[in-house]
């Protein structure tokens, strides 16, 4: 329970949900549009797993839903058909890397601990 609610990476993934969220207000994006509904739940989802991740830092699957909702993000402009709307694309695909690197970096500390206890 001490290490709960300290570790950096969820914090940060917390905060790339928030500014994934605002993007479009920042940006311009139609508000009923794909692009704006794809960082609105993005940046929800986001702010969950990282704060679920907080509140139970032994949890991996928090984690590993962070690098999934990294990868998926990273290719919704693909996907979704918005990759010509170079703003609202490279926040996309900067928050899926970012997602994916901050989770994973938790993730392979997690298991360099348990390689070092055995």
């Amino acid at each position: 329970m001490s290490e709960s609610w300290k570790r950096w990476q969820d914090w940060a993934t917390v905060v790339l949900g928030v500014l994934l969220f605002v993007t479009p207000f920042a940006f311009g994006a139609a508000l009923g549009s794909v692009v704006a509904w794809t960082a609105y739940v993005g940046g929800v989802l986001l702010v969950i797993a990282g704060l679920w991740s907080l509140s139970t830092p032994g949890a991996q699957f928090a984690e590993w839903a962070e690098v999934v909702i990294g990868v998926l993000l990273f290719i919704a402009p693909w996907v979704l058909g918005f990759s010509v709307l170079t703003a609202m694309a490279w926040s996309a695909w900067v928050a899926g890397i970012l997602a994916v690197v901050l989770a994973g970096s938790v993730l392979l500390a997690h298991r360099g601990r348990q390689a070092m206890a055995v």
